[in-house]
């Protein structure tokens, strides 16, 4: 039985998703604002935030929200931290792979996480030592035992494009040994596909706290590992996470080590 915080953040998350296929149809007429350099955002984003913090808001009145288009509002010991819409560029585009992501801090740490992709209509969610579900059936990590064969993924987010150069030669060096690497443009259903086996590893720096922090309670809770590039776990300051099952993890970290990219960060 879901605890009753996720019921409210999953009703919240449909009714987000609901509201940004609503707007697929006419995508050529939206506003969109350049953010950053190559970093987008459209009123869709804006008003799925407003939906998803209207219907949290209402149930819990004194929580903070730290949300992608709007950032920090208010103080307290728990926080909603949001990304309305991750997979912009792909919305935008008309590429069918993005989601909307919502997790439940207390302190630093996510003690509930939801992923929902509307156009598959599949529903990631996690609370804190009760395991992962995709719609309501259990998920896991996948079994491999090293990166052999092991279908990985990363992203090239424009605020890192300094260090290109360095990540693709990790990205070289890993496709000696992995099957595949791939860039889908979401973090939060890379970490969900990761926590369902979908995909054994994932990668990437640059990254903010709205796109990961319900993405990493699900792959955890799905048993698998969570780092930073040197195996911590600042990953929510530093922007840097590698996530898969134990020994994947692991794997993919010495590498990053291996290959300099970690201390391109230093």
């Amino acid at each position: 039985m879901q605890k009753p915080a996720v019921n409210v953040m999953v009703k919240a998350a449909r009714q987000a998703g609901t509201l940004i296929l609503r707007y697929m149809s006419r995508l050529d007429s939206l506003n969109v604002v350049e953010k950053a350099r190559q970093d987008y955002a459209s009123e869709v984003d804006a008003l799925a935030e407003a939906e998803i913090i209207r219907e949290l808001k209402r149930a819990f009145p004194d929580y903070a929200f730290l949300a992608e288009e709007s950032g920090q509002q208010g103080k307290s010991r728990h926080t909603w931290v949001i990304d309305p819409l991750d997979g912009t560029s792909n919305y935008l585009r008309g590429l069918p792979h993005f989601c909307v992501s919502i997790a439940l801090l207390e302190g630093h740490e996510p003690i509930h996480g939801v992923v929902f992709d509307p156009l598959r209509n599949e529903l990631f969610t996690a609370s804190k030592g009760a395991g992962a579900l995709l719609n309501d059936r259990k998920i896991r990590v996948a079994e491999r035992r090293d990166l052999a064969g092991s279908l990985l993924i990363t992203g090239f987010p424009p605020r890192e494009r300094k260090r290109a150069g360095i990540q693709l030669d990790t990205v070289k060096t890993l496709l000696e040994t992995a099957e595949d690497v791939r860039r889908t443009g979401s973090a939060a259903l890379d970490l969900a596909y990761v926590a369902c086996g979908r995909a054994d590893g994932y990668f990437e720096a640059g990254v903010q706290p709205w796109d990961i922090a319900a993405g990493l309670l699900l792959v955890r809770e799905a048993g698998g590992r969570v780092c930073d590039y040197r195996g911590g776990s600042d990953f929510m300051r530093n922007g840097q996470i590698i996530a898969g099952n134990l020994k994947v993890a692991d794997a993919l970290q010495k590498v990053i080590v291996q290959s300099g990219y970690a201390a391109a960060f230093d």
